[in-house]
């Protein structure tokens, strides 16, 4: 199958190409510069520089031309701050592009897409009273993202999404999203404060097993919620404690839920005295932050191939990353956000 993905050159995307081109497949990627410095990208990708939201049809359709497969490996996330209405950012870069490019694989003859998206639109809808959707910008242009995806779907077009949690691992060159948490437990002095609940996480390499698989076994429109590990914060802070140097005398003290809130408070305050807006209300978000965001792999990840991986690893690698960043205060590094 000849593949054509977005974001290419991306943690994500580099390492779902990797594992297209390893069953066979052929990948041909459009990405922004710069590379990260240092990257390893598959030598067999077909890579493209270029802005796809300002490239003509034309020129899109030529690089679909031939393809069977489609991947959205792009976009920003939920760290993102700018002017208020927020949500109309998230509309412009995850949203409106990601329905043109799939107007177009349609046009072009492609079969099969996958779009990598988030796990907060699988608990926005198993868990309808937090209203997520009203309160967190960044949420709602998820699930509306998703909706969008999805409708497109038909007997010959197949479209899944990825509702994709945490992802360990690391691509050189390339911020991880873990450095303002190693960051954070840096500045505390003896031990580490965070809040109760837990996630499911996965690593970049179940990530793109994920991807491929979708390519590969998906019929119709499906979300799939996708998750392998579950870990209560307190076993994770375990782990990136043993990471960063720390001996067992360091404990993780749990901070009760209205100290969240309070903290989420302040944050929602500063910002509206900036006149900025975030994708997450902070103030509204200690019900999930503090939940135990778990997914089983029966859930998503079973059916779509994905095997077992080393999380441990992948978070150590992820934290001496981090690690290294932070000590050598490196400028020439792309930041996650960006992908």
């Amino acid at each position: 199958m000849k593949v054509f993905m977005v974001g290419g050159t991306g943690l994500i995307g580099s390492e779902a190409a990797k594992e297209l081109i390893a069953r066979g497949h052929q990948v041909t990627s459009i990405a922004l510069p710069p590379l990260p410095k240092g990257a390893v990208l598959p030598k067999e990708m077909k890579l493209e520089f270029g802005n796809y939201l300002e490239m003509s049809d034309e020129a899109l359709l030529e690089l679909m031309k031939g393809a069977e497969g489609f991947v959205f490996a792009a976009g920003i996330d939920e760290r993102v701050e700018g002017a208020p209405p927020i949500y109309e950012l998230f509309k412009k870069y995850n949203i409106d592009p990601l329905k043109r490019l799939l107007e177009l694989a349609k046009k072009a003859g492609i079969k099969h897409s996958v779009i990598c998206g988030s796990y907060f639109s699988h608990f926005a809808k198993i868990w309808p009273k937090l209203e997520l959707t009203k309160h967190h910008p960044y949420i709602r242009s998820r699930i509306d993202q998703e909706k969008m995806a999805l409708s497109f779907a038909s007997d010959d077009f197949d479209v899944a999404v990825l509702e994709l949690p945490y992802i360990f691992g690391t691509q050189p060159g390339r911020k991880p999203v873990w450095v303002f948490l190693v960051e954070m437990i840096k500045n505390m002095k003896k031990n580490t404060y965070y809040p109760k609940g837990g996630t499911t996480m996965v690593t970049v390499k179940q990530t793109a097993e994920g991807i491929a698989g979708a390519l590969e076994k998906n019929k119709g429109a499906n979300a799939y919620p996708f998750g392998y590990y579950n870990m209560e914060w307190t076993e994770f802070l375990g782990i990136v404690h043993k990471a960063m140097g720390y001996d067992n005398t360091r404990k993780v003290i749990t901070i009760p839920s209205f100290l969240v809130t309070m903290s989420g408070k302040k944050i929602d305050k500063q910002r509206k005295k900036e006149n900025i807006e975030g994708g997450l209300k902070m103030s509204k978000f200690t019900a999930l932050q503090t939940a135990k965001l778990f997914i089983v792999p029966s859930e998503g990840a079973h059916f779509l191939g994905v095997k077992s991986d080393d999380i441990e690893k992948a978070i150590n690698d992820s934290v001496l990353l981090s690690l290294t960043i932070l000590k050598n205060k490196e400028k020439d590094i792309v930041d996650m956000k960006g992908e």
